[in-house]
């Protein structure tokens, strides 16, 4: 009977440690491990190579992480949502990025998504009377608050002589601004594709974010990561810039025609036209894995501009305060530890 009861006891006691988890709420070992290979992602459409990989799976195999993929339509909105803790891994411009490194967001750049160069650019209606900036004054412009068209589109105010009450800015998202032009209730829009094919089917071009560039003012899109989800997930960042590495590599080896399934992945996640697709990737330049590493990026480039994107936009009263230092929002470790 001793031995019997011995043996029914540690059954019941085992029974008890395996339904602990579920009646106290704690994730058995096996649940923990599932979950923290898990990640949400926060992506916008910008038309890049990086949405073919996307598509393809390819980052789920070679990591074993599930990977949800969320669709926002401004960088303002991506870094709300990491705020919010909902998202580890977001896109955003330089501008949204400055923007909530300056408000102490703990967040780290770790890939230059591309340079913007020509690929946003102010477009004015056909008939509006708008053939340089200047004549922007007392016209309505649309653009997504906080994004890098807003910041230079501001820019380009300043340098024409004109301020922000001199024109008319409404904040819009994308697919916003692409109805509100269909509407004519706009005069202009500063915007990346695809919006940005659909208003120049009946606009013209006036400035682009190259031309503003030129002037010191550059721009470009990163992929930003909460720093201390970072921390716990090293190996998987370190495989996403390999693999965003070797798709940047392989269009820029052979840029992909319309009919090439690339495009289509592109175009079907973006909104593009399949057609559109090849001229808007053209429009931007995406800096290789070496080139991530220099001082032209993340050596310390990419830390300067958003220095200098923040002054800019704390003058504008769009940020309240400065951080005291930029470089520390910037890791170039898991573009090292992919180049090895």
């Amino acid at each position: 009977m001793t031995g019997s009861r011995s043996r029914s006891r540690r059954t019941a006691l085992a029974t008890l440690a395996a339904l602990a988890p579920l009646v106290l709420g704690i994730p058995a070992p096996g649940r923990v491990r599932a979950a923290e290979r898990s990640v949400t992602f926060a992506h916008q459409d910008m038309v890049v190579p990086f949405r073919a990989l996307m598509a393809s799976g390819a980052i789920e195999k070679a990591t074993g992480y599930t990977v949800t993929w969320r669709k926002f339509g401004g960088g303002g909105d991506v870094i709300r949502a990491m705020a919010s803790g909902n998202v580890q891994i977001g896109e955003a411009g330089s501008s949204p990025i400055a923007a909530a490194a300056s408000q102490g967001l703990d967040i780290q750049l770790f890939w230059i998504l591309d340079a913007i160069a020509d690929a946003e650019q102010l477009v004015a209606r056909n008939g509006s009377g708008i053939k340089s900036v200047a004549d922007l004054r007392g016209k309505t412009v649309a653009v997504p608050f906080v994004s890098t068209s807003h910041y230079q589109l501001i820019a380009a105010l300043a340098a024409a002589g004109l301020s922000q009450r001199d024109v008319t800015i409404l904040n819009m998202r994308p697919p916003e601004i692409a109805a509100a032009w269909e509407r004519g209730d706009i005069d202009a829009t500063f915007i990346w594709d695809p919006v940005l094919a659909r208003v120049k089917k009946s606009g013209t071009v006036v400035i682009s974010a190259g031309d503003i560039a030129r002037q010191g003012k550059a721009t470009f899109d990163g992929l930003v990561v909460d720093r201390a989800w970072a921390a716990q997930n090293r190996d998987f960042l370190v495989t996403l810039v390999k693999l965003i590495a070797a798709q940047d590599a392989a269009y820029a080896a052979r840029p992909w025609a319309p009919d090439a399934p690339e495009v289509t992945a592109v175009a079907r996640i973006t909104g593009s036209a399949p057609a559109e697709v090849p001229a808007s990737l053209a429009a931007y330049r995406f800096p290789t894995l070496d080139a991530q590493a220099s001082p032209a990026w993340l050596g310390g480039g990419a830390a300067k501009a958003l220095t200098e994107t923040a002054d800019f936009l704390k003058a504008q009263g769009r940020v309240q305060a400065l951080a005291p230092d930029y470089g520390r929002f910037v890791t170039g470790d898991y573009v090292a530890a992919a180049r090895k």
